[in-house]
């Protein structure tokens, strides 16, 4: 399935998707490197040393795009320093987890020789000879452009052994992989990629220090390694003047539009620009209906409503308004949503997916799924609403890792943004949006 690039303004900047649509990804090398691609690598290998990479990067402000938002540069210079027993790695997530979220996808399609770059470029500045890709299984395309380019690039010298006389040796390797929404987890992937059972580690240790076979990896996602070559080519300085949200969170990132939308699809935005003005002016709007609200970052996001769509794209603003970046993914919904069924829907999906390495993710989720379909049937307990704050609570007090810290998030701000909503399940056993059928006991019922 093919996800459309939206037309975004043309005072927004492109930097991941710079080449999208430019080239033919399936033309080969040359028509890859008439567009830029690898010039900021050979480049970097033959007039810059690591440490001048990790500065440039550092210096950017450049963070992960992958959801929690650390500061690339920082990530880097732990692995770096860290002491290696054999090698280092750099390990590129291309397993997008969230259902039906496609921004990793559409960016290997488009533009594979941006992603494979960047994990080269991160390679070099941590002084790690191997990196490996890992891919959703069923990315037949992105497999095949991703061997085909890796295979290009070997034939050239760029990747390989003493590449371009340098003295650097780089082996990458594509690494398919299929399982469960917590691959998505950077332990959990690490796990995977070493054939063991796709379960969280306890952190710290942290992957950069100790990640893959216990050595220092690098985990980033994909789209924060496509903005590197960028980064490399045109400078820090050039790169914090991109984006609205300031020098804390410079840049851009890829967001996709589903739901009630009027047009679906990827898009490329300034970090900081208000989830509204993606809404309505990328998006066109609702189909039809009235906008009512927007879950943001996949399942385990939060929801806000219209009125609320002024938040920035950025992580603190939207971490304070109940939610999290995420995937990236905007689920729009209009009046014809119920938020009550569709927090539910969310919360059961985690429950189902989660690992249950810790006792309240694997008890705690399932409770609160149960709660949620107590309130959309009509038989919820006077304790119901109380008992679901503090079930949220344990299960964030007991998170091991970041999905299971998030889990909660769409009862939680669909609560708070939508009391009504809920009051109305709840004490008036009536669902507004008609899409739940709670079930009236008649008044003197005998049991």
């Amino acid at each position: 399935m093919s996800v459309e690039v939206l037309r975004a303004p043309k005072s927004w900047p492109r930097v991941v998707l710079a080449r999208a649509g430019r080239y033919d990804p399936d033309a080969g090398l040359a028509a890859a490197e008439r567009e830029g691609a690898w010039e900021a690598w050979k480049n970097a290998v033959s007039t810059l040393d690591p440490e001048g990479i990790l500065a440039t990067v550092t210096r950017s402000g450049l963070r992960g795009r992958g959801g929690a938002g650390f500061p690339t540069g920082q990530k880097w210079r732990a692995c770096r320093d860290a002491p290696a027993r054999e090698q280092r790695y750099v390990v590129a997530n291309g397993y997008e987890a969230d259902p039906g979220a496609l921004l990793d996808r559409t960016l290997m399609e488009q533009d594979p020789h941006a992603v494979l770059e960047g994990l080269a470029l991160a390679c070099f500045a941590v002084g790690a000879s191997r990196g490996v890709l890992a891919v959703k299984a069923d990315y037949a395309v992105v497999l095949r452009r991703l061997a085909a380019v890796i295979a290009a690039v070997e034939g050239a010298g760029y990747i390989g052994r003493n590449i371009m006389g340098a003295g650097f040796d780089l082996q990458i390797e594509v690494r398919p992989l299929q399982g469960s929404f917590m691959l998505g987890e950077e332990t959990v992937l690490l796990r995977a990629i070493e054939n063991r059972r796709g379960m969280p580690d306890q952190r710290p240790p942290y992957p950069a220090t100790r990640g893959l076979w216990d050595e220092p990896t690098v985990v980033n996602n994909v789209e924060t390694l496509a903005a590197v070559p960028w980064i490399v080519a045109n400078g820090a300085p050039a790169y914090l003047q991109v984006g609205r949200a300031g020098p804390d969170s410079p840049g851009t990132t890829l967001v996709q539009i589903s739901g009630a939308a009027k047009r679906a699809g990827v898009v490329e935005a300034p970090m900081g620009v208000a989830i509204g003005e993606i809404v309505e002016r990328i998006g066109d709007g609702t189909g039809s209906g009235q906008l009512k609200a927007v879950l943001l970052g996949g399942p385990s996001g939060g929801f806000l409503p219209a009125d609320r769509l002024d938040v920035g794209l950025d992580y603190k603003p939207i971490t304070d308004a109940g939610g999290i970046l995420g995937s990236g993914s905007l689920l729009v919904a209009d009046e014809r949503a119920c938020i009550v069924e569709l927090a539910t829907l969310m919360q059961r999906y985690v429950a189902d997916e989660a690992c249950g390495k810790t006792i309240p993710c694997r008890i705690g989720t399932r409770r609160l799924t149960e709660i949620g379909e107590r309130f959309m049937s009509g038989r919820s307990r006077p304790s119901d609403p109380q008992l679901m704050q503090d079930l949220a609570s344990d299960v964030r007090d007991g998170a091991l890792c970041g999905l299971e810290y998030t889990a909660p998030n769409p009862l939680l701000t669909g609560m708070r943004y939508f009391a009504g909503e809920f009051e109305d399940h709840i004490l008036r056993s009536t669902c507004p949006a008609g899409v739940c059928h709670p079930i009236r006991i008649a008044a003197g019922a005998t049991h």
